[in-house]
């Protein structure tokens, strides 16, 4: 069964709403440029309402080891990592943690999967998410800014990934919601699907609806 990641919660209600749609895991954002973004102290509160089979993921880019410590402290159990963390930096957290870590990589073509695969270190699953275009714009404005790591709403051609076996567990993000992540799955069975933007109404505003719908669409396909 393919399991199910939410990311960047930021409400009791959408977290309550993701436990009751039987997601397995859960994604608390600590980069500041997200509008997702939850400091340490604010994540605690939610995390402290999840029940102890959801799993608690940080979502970090380039993270200090002070950040790291500040997010377990607030009851993450599995790091993801979604900066330029190498593979000496990936197996020194988890060395220095004990905890699962997981390393994002945005992608869009062959060869960026093959990189992926190659610099994934000890790394205990890989998620495979749109690689982010060179600038994005700023909401309601004229002006650029460089874009999130993810969270972007883009896709990448899941057929990319015919014929390619990662040695880790792999998930895929990006560009999915109720409506073609069915369709996505019928083409392959990734360990896991992450979705952000595809269950919200506007960005970092979760709708229970379509994290309900979702989670109902990955089960049916």
């Amino acid at each position: 069964m393919t399991e199910i990641k939410i990311c960047g919660l930021t409400t009791e209600s959408s977290v309550d709403a993701t436990v009751a749609a039987g997601a397995e895991w859960i994604g608390f954002n600590f980069f500041p440029p997200s509008p997702r973004y939850l400091s340490p102290d604010r994540a605690a509160g939610l995390i402290a309402r999840l029940p102890p089979q959801v799993g608690r993921v940080a979502v970090l880019v380039d993270a200090d080891n002070a950040l790291i410590d500040a997010v377990l402290a607030a009851g993450i159990d599995t790091l993801q990592l979604h900066g330029k963390e190498t593979p000496e930096r990936i197996a020194a957290v988890r060395s220095r943690t004990g905890r699962p870590v997981w390393r994002a990589v945005g992608v869009k073509t062959r060869d960026d999967i093959a990189r992926a695969i190659a610099g994934l270190g000890p790394a205990d699953r890989l998620l495979l998410d749109a690689k982010p275009p060179s600038e994005a714009p700023l909401p309601g404005g004229t002006s650029v800014v460089a874009p999130l790591p993810g969270g972007n709403g883009l896709a990448f051609d899941w057929r990319l990934m015919l014929g390619v076996t990662p040695p880790r567990p792999w998930g895929r993000a990006g560009g999915r919601d109720a409506g073609n992540v069915g369709a996505a799955l019928a083409v392959l069975k990734p360990a896991f699907v992450d979705v952000s933007s595809g269950v919200e109404d506007g960005p970092g505003v979760k709708s229970n609806a379509k994290i309900a719908g979702f989670c109902a669409a990955v089960r049916g396909a």
